[in-house]
């Protein structure tokens, strides 16, 4: 009863660096969920995949024909934005459509300070 008043479960967190570290292996797909404005101003993580949190629903559902052919639900997915807030969203969108394991990094500034590169 009064569910919503319930608090929602936290999205996991992963390790900046784990991430860096999985993301440089292949082990791990990188989605930075900004928009694209923000992508010109400050580049995007080496390797990442950029989905914007609008587009993230559609393409991480399987069953879409806007499903985005680069992602795996059974590949470990980390994503990150400008303040966590919008990937911790993201990621909830991700589990609700069959990923497994999904991280929230946090943001580009996490992996930047954990050795992660950036390419503009």
């Amino acid at each position: 009863m009064l569910g919503f008043l319930k608090p929602k479960t936290a999205t996991r967190r992963i390790n900046p660096s784990d991430a860096v570290a999985q993301a440089k292996a292949g082990t791990l797909t990188l989605i930075d969920v900004r928009e694209t404005g923000e992508l010109r101003q400050t580049g995007k993580a080496k390797g990442a995949l950029h989905i914007p949190l609008s587009q993230i629903a559609a393409q991480t559902d399987p069953k879409s024909g806007h499903f985005n052919r680069k992602l795996s639900p059974d590949k470990p997915v980390a994503l990150y934005c400008a303040s966590g807030m919008r990937s911790d969203r993201a990621a909830r969108a991700m589990s609700a459509n069959g990923f497994t394991d999904v991280y929230n990094l946090g943001t580009l500034q996490d992996w930047k300070l954990s050795g992660g590169q950036i390419v503009r």
